[in-house]
């Protein structure tokens, strides 16, 4: 059998222009999809060499809580929930019967105690006058001593020459005695009442300290009192709100909570990201609450410490199961117009932030961070 040959017929005009236009479009289309790679490429890199960012963040606040210091029955409450208040207002009023009471005998304790610092001090100018009395007794027997020896030696005298009679001696000879047991009697009265001083002053010591400690008792039943009557130390808005008008509450119970004016984001950022972090830095930040509305900050500090190393239960690499994960370092950002932010977040909402680390490229600025 003869072999036979098939002849293709030649492509025409328009087949030529087809596939010429096919291939140009497999060419374009391949061009524009490694051109978005690229782009995709350069949005996703690129940002990464002049800032760091994390959604790992949230809006923080130094929150006060408003607690009562002593027990009673809440008289009347001042505020509601989300109202505001600025400082020096009357948030809380407790019953304060109960405490007046204690300062009106505090204060009749205070005058008994200072009623025998008088009293003491009146034995005291006492004691001095029988003293005194005391010591010119003493002196007088010494005096009537005194003669009697002289009548003594006197009457001695005559009795040895015949001119006196021995009864007179002997007489003089026994007021000696008397005069001398007088003088010792009134000797130790005066020692004794010299004693007594010493008695008398630490009664007044006594007296003293019960003064002292009688005025705390006051001073502390007056703090007690104006304890009943809670104000705002700061301005705010209230949060939390758990107290009602005629609760017992309880020292340390917590009523309400603040929540200041000033705020700030705490965000938590990868131990390997913080490298070239600085306080002072630029920082871009989005709510999520209100994605379309960026707000301008910056870096206030950064915490000494892992977030993990001040958990109840810290972790403790020293054994022979260590896996190593990288750790979250909170950052302090505070905003650079805090009434602009204040308006409408509050603490605990979630926030993106961006901390720009180095200049960024004209060239990119059409890039938006998201």
């Amino acid at each position: 059998m003869a072999n036979q040959t098939t002849l293709e017929a030649p492509a025409t005009p328009k087949e030529l222009e087809a596939t010429h236009r096919h291939g140009l479009k497999s060419a374009l289309m391949l061009t524009g999809a490694a051109l978005g790679v690229a782009a995709l490429g350069l949005y996703l890199y690129v940002p990464g060499l002049y800032e760091v960012s994390t959604d790992d963040a949230y809006v923080d606040a130094h929150i006060v809580s408003v607690v009562p210091k002593v027990a009673a029955y809440v008289l009347a409450v001042h505020v509601n929930d989300n109202s505001k208040m600025k400082r020096g207002d009357l948030l809380v009023e407790l019953d304060p019967r109960d405490f007046e009471v204690a300062v009106e005998s505090a204060a009749a304790d205070l005058k008994s105690a200072e009623a025998n610092a008088a009293n003491n001090e009146a034995q005291l100018k006492e004691q001095q006058a029988i003293i005194a009395q005391s010591e010119a007794a003493v002196a007088g027997d010494r005096a009537t001593l005194e003669f009697a020896q002289q009548e003594l030696q006197r009457y001695g005298s005559l009795a040895n020459t015949g001119f006196g009679t021995e009864q007179r001696f002997q007489q003089a000879q026994s007021d000696i005695g008397q005069r001398q047991a007088a003088l010792r009697r009134d000797q130790a009265a005066l020692d004794a009442a010299r004693a007594h001083v010493a008695v008398i002053e630490a009664e007044g010591q006594q007296a003293q300290a019960a003064i002292t400690r009688q005025r705390a008792a006051l001073a502390q039943a007056q703090l007690n009192l104006s304890y009943t009557k809670i104000y705002a130390v700061k301005k705010g808005t209230v949060a939390n709100k758990t107290v009602e008008t005629g609760n017992f509450v309880q020292p340390g119970q917590v009523l309400f909570s603040t929540v200041p004016e000033t705020l700030f984001v705490t965000a938590n950022y990868k131990e390997t990201q913080l490298t070239d972090v600085r306080p002072g830095q630029a920082v871009t930040i989005r709510i999520d609450a209100f994605p379309g509305v960026p707000l301008s900050a910056h870096v206030d500090s950064i915490q000494r410490g892992t977030g993990s190393q001040f958990a109840l239960l810290p972790p403790e690499n020293a054994t022979g199961n260590f896996v190593k994960v990288v750790q979250r370092v909170p950052v302090k950002i505070t905003f650079d117009d805090p009434a602009e932010a204040t308006q409408w977040i509050g603490p605990g909402m979630s926030v993106e932030t961006a901390i720009t680390i180095a200049e960024r490229p004209r060239w990119l600025s059409w890039m938006e961070w998201r």
